[in-house]
């Protein structure tokens, strides 16, 4: 029984096998449309209400105060009342462990003498000591340096990464794997504007952390292009063709990949900040989880059909028609690996009669046959049998 007889007949099972025949190449302007409108919804978020920056970027004073019956989010935003700061310009959340329940607050900057008569309202209204309670002050400077230290090493990440993808693989490869990584980074900044996530150090580390997770799928789908590209090279197959047969031969591995990434980072997020109440996991979990998804989705539907688009037609060229449907399944589960058989009927007819040159100039058709079908004769090939020589007369 060949393997294009052991296809099963679900699409799950087909997954599980590495069986799919997805078109990615054809269903390119569908990642293109998503790319435009995350790009569109991200500018006008970050014009509309910009990035809800954390005390790290922004700078000011922070307070840690024991939660209480004697003392709440009303009681919190009453003491700033009183000392003339907005409370409405202020956050204020509740954080809850297993040890104590803290309510956080942080404010702008304000001058000293009233950040310690804040800290003592803070103190009486909960019946605690000043000592007690966990007051931080970061100057606005801090975060401007931290944003030019990730902006710094995101930019020699980018340029590392370029030239090591266009010596390894090439140029094109190098295009297309920025492109996924660019639109990772604007989705992720497209989530935290719209919704308003906090920005914090941990956030932008968690950044340049999914560039990397990225990278690594977008690799793995350009090193079975390549191998295929080699493969199929005695076949002047379309590069398209190319393409769509290793990401479906790869899709079920980064789906296991990734789920496999994304369990940890959901338990972090879930259990790590929901259950314990860790925080800081939280905002690193966030990012991580956005950014994995994101990374996901760029490297099957951006990145591969676009190095398809930018080598479709370079090099070798080819009049046959795109794989599709069972044409594409044959030659992803490798019933179609010894070649596409020309089957045009001016084509073969100008073989029988030796005018093969004049056959080039129309268009032959194609199908894929098993790999043993090329030994066969040509009645078991081609989709008519070929007609008789004619008989040359003597003069």
């Amino acid at each position: 029984m060949s393997r294009a007889d052991q296809i099963a007949t679900s699409g799950p099972g087909r997954l599980y096998r590495g069986q799919t025949a997805i078109d990615f190449y054809g269903h390119r302007k569908i990642g293109l449309v998503i790319a435009i409108a995350t790009f569109v919804i991200t500018v006008g978020s970050l014009f509309a209400q910009g990035l809800n920056l954390g005390l790290d970027f922004e700078g000011g004073q922070a307070w840690d105060v024991p939660a209480g019956e004697n003392f709440d989010v009303d009681a919190a935003e009453q003491v700033l009342s009183d000392n003339g700061v907005d409370p409405s310009s202020a956050q204020i959340q509740v954080r809850e462990s297993e040890s104590r329940s803290v309510i956080a607050i942080q404010i702008e900057v304000v001058d000293e003498a009233t950040a310690q008569s804040i800290t003592d309202g803070f103190a009486a209204a909960s019946s605690a000591q000043s000592d007690d309670l966990n007051f931080e002050f970061t100057s606005s400077s801090w975060g401007a340096d931290i944003t030019r230290s990730a902006i710094r090493a995101l930019v020699i990440f980018l340029i590392i990464v370029a030239i090591f993808i266009s010596i390894r693989f090439e140029w094109r490869m190098a295009v297309a794997a920025l492109t996924a990584m660019a639109n990772d980074v604007l989705f992720a900044v497209g989530v935290y504007t719209v919704f308003q996530f906090e920005v914090t150090p941990a956030t932008v580390i968690a950044f340049l952390t999914i560039l990397g997770y990225s990278l690594y799928d977008t690799i793995v789908v350009f090193d079975r292009v390549q191998e295929n590209e080699g493969k199929y090279a005695g076949v002047r197959m379309p590069y398209p063709d190319v393409v769509n047969i290793s990401m479906n031969q790869v899709l079920m591995r980064s789906i296991n990949t990734s789920i496999s990434s994304l369990l940890p980072v959901a338990s972090l997020l879930l259990i790590g900040s929901g259950v314990l109440g860790a925080v800081a996991l939280r905002e690193f979990a966030l990012a991580l989880l956005v950014g994995m998804m994101t990374g996901i989705y760029s490297s099957i539907f951006i990145a591969s059909p676009l190095l398809a688009s930018l080598r479709a037609n370079v090099g070798r060229t080819s009049r046959r028609d795109r794989l599709v449907g069972e044409d594409l399944r044959a030659a992803v589960v490798g019933a179609g690996v010894s070649g596409r058989v020309l089957t045009n009927e001016s084509t073969a007819d100008a073989a029988v009669d030796g005018q093969g040159d004049d056959a080039d100039d129309k268009a032959p058709t194609s199908r894929i046959v098993e790999p043993d079908a090329v030994h066969q004769p040509a009645e078991r090939i081609l989709s008519h049998p070929p007609r008789p020589r004619k008989k040359k007369k003597r003069s």
